[in-house]
This record gives C-alpha cells, structure tokens and sequence, in this order.
C-alpha cells in the first residue's frame, strides 16, 4: 500500500510540474504571437529599412524611424556596464573570499535589500540626486546619457554581484587550495584560479544584468531626457526603446499603436540574441 501511494504521489507530482512547464512555454508562446502577429505587419507596411534606420520618430508625418531609441538602448546600457559591472564583479570577490565573517550579512542584507528597490524608487533618487548633481558638475542639463548610464549601473549592481558571488562560492576549495600550494599569494589565486573557473556563472550574471539594463522603463524616463532625436553625446539626452513605449502606448492608435509594439518586437530580438550568444559562448567554454 505505501508503495502504491508513493508511485501515485510521484506520478501526481510529475504531472504538476510538467504542467508548470508547459504553462510558462505557453505564456513565452503567447507573447511571441501577440508580438509578431501585430509587430511584423506594421514594419512590413512602414518598410524594414524605414523602420529601423530611420532617424525621425515623427508619428503625426507618419515617420516612423526608431534607429535613434536602438541607439539608445545601446549606449546606454554598455555605459551601465561599464560602470556597474566591474563594481559588482569586485564586491562579488570581496564577499566570496575576503568579507569578515562578522560584517557579511551585513553587506549581503544591502545588496539583497538593493535588488528589491523598485525602479520607480531607483528614477526617483536619479532625478532628485543624480540630475542635480550633474547639472551642477556639468553645467548643462542633467538629464542625459551619462545619467541614465549611472543609474542603470547602480541598478545592476545587485543583480550580477549576487550571481557573480554564487559562482565564485561554487568553485571547489580544492581549485584555491592547489593553488597556495604551488606558492601563489592569496590574491593570485583568488584572481587567477578561482575567479576565471567560475567564469561561467560570472558571465550568466552580467547576462541578467545586460537584461535588467536593456529592458529598465521607468528609471530611465525620469533622467535620460527623452529625446527622440539621434544620440549625440554623453551629455545630451535620448530616448530608448522602452521609454518609448510606454510614454506614447497611452494615446497611440492604428499604424501609431502597430509601430509601438513592432519596437517591442525589436527589443525582444535583441534580448534573444543576447540570451543566444551567451548559451554559445557557455558552450565554447565548457569545451575548451
């Protein structure tokens, strides 16, 4: 009897998660219809090159360039990168393998507690604190790529460092240990060994980042300016392709509406390359 109610319960179970599964293929399913169904037509009719290298976002002359928010989204989130990345690849290292025991969940409680922050409270702090200060350092108009930049790179601080760290903490003592005992110094064998053996993981960690960044809307609304004109230097202010939706989804209709979500269908190529050539570049360094 407890053999027949075990095999039934391990059946029941399977057939949940199963069903789990199945729910989340559906939903990313359903997206993607929704997203090509009414996405691909409207390029089809404003026409591909149009579209995408159009430099005019002008929906009241039917101009419907959107060249300069994928610009945007590009400069900005490489400039969150530059900035938050190497931050958070350093705090990574310090709470894996230098962090006194006494203070770590001090430092892990912070970066736990910066990963929940909303973006409208992360927006809200970029332009209260961040726009005033570059106004005042720049002595132009705060809202502006570099700001944006800024923001978006404390924003990704907690999202790669807790992904970063767990690599790092996955990799077997005996990789460190190997290495003092050939004469390395602590901090060579924390930056050669161990760090480049949990480079997979590091990498899947930039990856959320790269994805937090790409895909943030509200904070970068409050402090990137919201230009629509083509990006023309750190100090200038642009528009990317999520501001851009959201700002003009409100009122838009018919070919309007249709070219909104066609750059939403843009944005989700972009994400999937970049989901794409990670799993490659994972492979390739699990071959090597």
């Amino acid at each position: 009897m407890r053999k027949d109610k075990g095999k039934i319960s391990e059946i029941v179970m399977k057939v949940i998660f199963l069903a789990a599964a199945c729910t989340s293929v559906f939903a990313v399913a359903l997206i993607c219809v929704f997203l090509f169904g009414n996405g691909i037509p409207a390029i089809l009719e404003i026409g591909v090159p149009k579209f995408l290298l159009g430099q005019k976002w002008k929906p009241s002359n039917n101009l419907f360039g959107i060249l300069p928010m994928i610009l945007g989204s590009i400069y900005v989130t490489a400039g969150a990168i530059l900035i938050g990345v190497p931050i958070a690849l350093l705090t990574a290292i310090f709470m894996a393998r230098y962090c006194p025991k006494r203070i770590y969940p001090l430092v892990k409680a912070t970066v736990n507690l910066m990963a929940g922050i909303p973006s409208v409270v992360y927006g809200f702090f970029g332009l209260v604190v961040i726009v005033p200060f570059m106004r005042q350092m720049t002595g132009r108009d705060g809202s502006t790529m570099l700001t944006a930049s800024l923001l978006l790179g404390i924003m990704i601080l907690p999202t790669v460092t807790i992904q970063a760290e767990s690599a790092v903490r996955s990799v077997p003592d005996s990789y460190y240990e190997g290495s003092l005992a050939l004469g390395a110094t602590h901090e060579r064998s924390v930056f050669c060994t161990v760090f480049p053996a949990a480079k997979s993981g590091v990498m899947a960690g930039v990856v959320l980042g790269i994805g937090r960044a790409i895909g943030e809307t509200m904070a970068v609304i409050m402090v990137a300016g919201n230009q629509t004109w083509m990006p023309q230097g750190l100090l200038y202010g642009l528009r990317t392709m999520t501001a851009n939706i959201v700002m003009e989804m409100g009122y838009a209709a018919d070919l309007h509406r249709e070219a909104l979500i066609a750059t939403g269908v843009v944005l989700f190529v972009f994400i999937l390359i970049i989901n794409l050539s990670v799993s490659a570049l994972k492979r390739r360094t699990m071959y090597e």
